[in-house]
C-alpha cells in the first residue's frame, strides 16, 4: 500500500508518496491538469490511497481521484494544525507529513458531503451572501439619511439623492435575485421526507429546513446529540485545565457557522411566536442573560431536529415535554406546489 498526500494549491499541487515503511518513494510538482495528476499515481503500480485538505479547491481533486477508482481522504485543515505544527513549512514538507500521517492513520477526517447535494448546498450558502448583500445596502440608505436626520428619501437632495438611488437599485436587484434563488431550489428539495418533518419544527420554515438537511448531510455521522450540538456549535467550547471547569469566553469557530445561523433564528422566531417556547425563554432569562436564553432555544430545536431525522420519526408538538398550544397545520400537501404555503395556528 502506497500513501500519497496532495498539498493542493491554486494552479499547482505538490504530491509525496510514502511505502509502508515511510520512504519516500516519489515526491513531484504537478500543475492541476487532470491528465498529469493521473499520470502521476498511474506512474505505481501498487494499491493506492491519498489524502487532501479541506481547502478551497478540493471538490475537483476529490472527484477526479473517486471517478478513477482511486481512495481519497479529506483532512479537516483546523485539527491538522494542532497535530502537524512545524517552525519549518513548505509545501514539499506540507505533503510529506500529510502523506506520514495518512500512513499512521492520524489524518482528522473532515465530511465528504454527497455530490448530488454539494451544489444545492453551495446554492443555498449564495443565498445568505445576497442577503448579507441586500442588509448591507439597506443599512448603508439609514445611514445615509441619519446623517440629515431624515426620515423621507426624497428629502436628499443633489448627489445625496443620486447616492440612495444606486443604494436602492441594488437592494431590488438583490431582492429580485434572492427570489430567483429560492424558486430554483425549491423544487428539488421539498419532496425529501427529512425536510418535512424539519418543517414540521417550530420556528423552521422553508430556508431554514433546506440548510438544516443540506448542511449536516447524514444526521448519522453523529453518533450523539452532543456531538451534534458542537457541530452546530449551539453549545460553547470549554477550557477545562487542573481541576478547573469553565467556559471559553470567546464563541468558538469550530462547526459549521451556517448550522449556527440557522438554529438562533429560528429560536427567535420560536419564542416570538410560540407561547410555550416564550414561557421556556422568559423563565431562562429570569436566571440568565437573554443570548443565552436564546442559545438554549436553539439547543433544544437542534436536538428535536436530530432525533426525529435519526429515528426516522415525526415531530409530536413538544418542548421540552409541553405540548405546543399553537402548531402547524395543513391545508394542503407541503410537496406538491412551490405556491402553497405553511400556516401556524
Amino acid at each position: 500500500m502506497l500513501y500519497t498526500g496532495i498539498d493542493l494549491h491554486k494552479r499547482f499541487s505538490h504530491l509525496t508518496t510514502v511505502d509502508e515503511k515511510g520512504m519516500i518513494v516519489k515526491q513531484e510538482k504537478i500543475n492541476n491538469e487532470p491528465v498529469h495528476i493521473l499520470n502521476y499515481f498511474k506512474s505505481m503500480k501498487d494499491d493506492h490511497k491519498a489524502v487532501v485538505e479541506s481547502t478551497l479547491g478540493w471538490y475537483w481533486i476529490t472527484d477526479l481521484l473517486h471517478a478513477n477508482g482511486l481512495d481519497i481522504v479529506l483532512a479537516n485543515p483546523r485539527l491538522l494544525k494542532a497535530i502537524s505544527y512545524a517552525k519549518v513549512k513548505t509545501d514539499q514538507l506540507d505533503s510529506t507529513t500529510l502523506a506520514q500521517l495518512l500512513r499512521t492513520d492520524y489524518i482528522p477526517e473532515a465530511h465528504q458531503l454527497n455530490p448530488d447535494l454539494r451544489a444545492k448546498r453551495d446554492l443555498l450558502r449564495s443565498r445568505l451572501t445576497l442577503v448579507q448583500r441586500k442588509t448591507r445596502a439597506i443599512n448603508n440608505v439609514h445611514g445615509l439619511l441619519d446623517k440629515f436626520n431624515l426620515t423621507d428619501p426624497n428629502d436628499l437632495k443633489g448627489l445625496y439623492q443620486f447616492q440612495f438611488q444606486q443604494y436602492d437599485q441594488q437592494v431590488s436587484f438583490l431582492h429580485a435575485q434572492v427570489k430567483e434563488l429560492e424558486k430554483t431550489i425549491y423544487p428539488l428539495i421539498i419532496h425529501n421526507d427529512d425536510v418535512q418533518r424539519l418543517l414540521c419544527l417550530p420556528g423552521i420554515g422553508k430556508i431554514s429546513a433546506f440548510t438544516i438537511y443540506l448542511e449536516v448531510g447524514d444526521f448519522a455521522r453523529f453518533p450523539t446529540e452532543k456531538q451534534f450540538f458542537s457541530y452546530c456549535r449551539v453549545v460553547p467550547g470549554a477550557s477545562n485545565s487542573g481541576g478547573k471547569c469553565k467556559h471559553n469566553r470567546k464563541a468558538s469557530k469550530a462547526g459549521n457557522k451556517y448550522l449556527k445561523i440557522v438554529f438562533n433564528d429560528a429560536a427567535v422566531s420560536a419564542y416570538t411566536h410560540y407561547p410555550v417556547v416564550r414561557d421556556f425563554y422568559n423563565r431562562k432569562c429570569r436566571k440568565k442573560n437573554k443570548h443565552l436564553a436564546r442559545n438554549l432555544v436553539a439547543k433544544e430545536l437542534a436536538r428535536i431536529a436530530y432525533h426525529i431525522i435519526t429515528k426516522n420519526c415525526d415531530y409530536d408538538y413538544t418542548f421540552k415535554g409541553k405540548e405546543l398550544t399553537r402548531k402547524k397545520f395543513w391545508r394542503w400537501a407541503r410537496s406538491t406546489s412551490p405556491g402553497m404555503r405553511l400556516v401556524a395556528v
